[in-house]
């Protein structure tokens, strides 16, 4: 084994010993164990708290700086909070991770479209807890979704076990994945995306996300092209109490924006936006800032689009 190999497998031991040992912590406990780290991770994690901010400047212009610095705070503190609780949300005991989850609104989206005799498409933004949210839908729906194995190899047998266990069908991030996806939508089944990662040049469109272009998936409305299913929104909210205390979590299910019914991928996709940017409504200190969602550009893409075509005509 090369010396890679070994730091590897003492890292992926290290993380599955701290995921079991939280699975037995309560989500009030994590989110207090959250509150003490997430302050650290904001002081020394610099290259999260930049994103974060940056992100935040462009949302939020009217804020203040001095607003838009707690923003920042508070968010990374659920980043915090959402890493911390993985074990809990992928190991404790069913009936716990069930007890934690105090309220689920707008079920009967999902309830009407499969007695409709249609599909549901849950868009799952990176707000809350989505592992939550996984578990929530996979206990009560036939329910299939993508899945990229984690850059630590040995984590994949725990992870993956950890979100099919109540019953989820995982697939791959490929077109054999997206054949699975549309097998489950005929027949009635739930699916889950994420509709806030940035998808490669051949998988997307720029739409605005508050109001500045972002790149979006077009997997979507090629989904309901095919399959007339319904599109709903979908997030696991940690419920914190005005004492700061964390009550578990409430299941949101939202009607999608009708745009994302277009036959336009850029309309469809600016919808799809829109329902994340209604998500984060319910709590912007939710949602998990630090990704880099405005990395790619209409120049760049300009730029890679004539260098294809140098390479095709050369």
């Amino acid at each position: 084994m090369s010396q890679t190999e070994t730091s590897s497998s003492f890292q992926a031991k290290a993380i599955a010993a701290l995921w079991r040992l939280l699975a037995h912590r309560s989500p009030a406990t994590l989110w207090r164990l959250a509150r003490r780290l997430g302050p650290l991770v904001y002081r020394l994690g610099r290259r999260e708290r930049e994103v974060t901010e940056a992100n935040l400047r462009e949302v939020f212009p009217a804020l203040g700086e001095p607003e838009r610095r707690t923003l920042g705070h508070d968010s990374l503190i659920h980043s915090t909070a959402t890493m911390l609780e993985l074990g809990f949300a992928w190991l404790a005991e069913p009936r716990r991770v069930e007890d934690s989850i105090r309220a689920v609104h707008g079920r009967e989206l999902l309830d009407e479209a499969r007695a409709e005799g249609r599909g549901v498409i849950v868009l799952a933004p990176h707000f809350g807890n989505w592992e939550v949210l996984n578990f929530w839908l996979s206990s009560h729906f036939p329910f299939t979704a993508m899945y990229e194995p984690p850059k630590i190899a040995a984590l994949d047998p725990l992870i993956r076990h950890g979100r099919e266990r109540m019953g989820a069908s995982l697939v791959p991030t490929n077109s054999r994945g997206v054949a699975s996806l549309l097998k489950a939508l005929k027949r009635s089944e739930a699916v889950g995306i994420l509709p806030d990662q940035e998808p490669d040049w051949s998988g997307g469109v720029f739409a605005d996300f508050y109001h500045r272009p972002a790149y979006t998936a077009t997997l979507l409305p090629k989904l309901v092209a095919r399959t007339q299913a319904r599109v709903v929104t979908g997030v696991a909210k940690r419920c914190i109490d005005g004492d700061n205390r964390s009550q578990g979590f409430e299941i949101h299910f939202l009607a999608a924006d009708q745009r994302v019914y277009a036959a336009a991928e850029a309309s469809a996709a600016r919808g799809v936006n829109a329902c994340v940017e209604a998500a984060i409504a319910l709590d912007p200190a939710q949602y998990q800032w630090e990704y880099k969602r405005y990395r790619k550009t209409p120049e760049q893409q300009q730029g890679h689009s004539q260098h294809k075509r140098f390479r095709i005509y050369r």
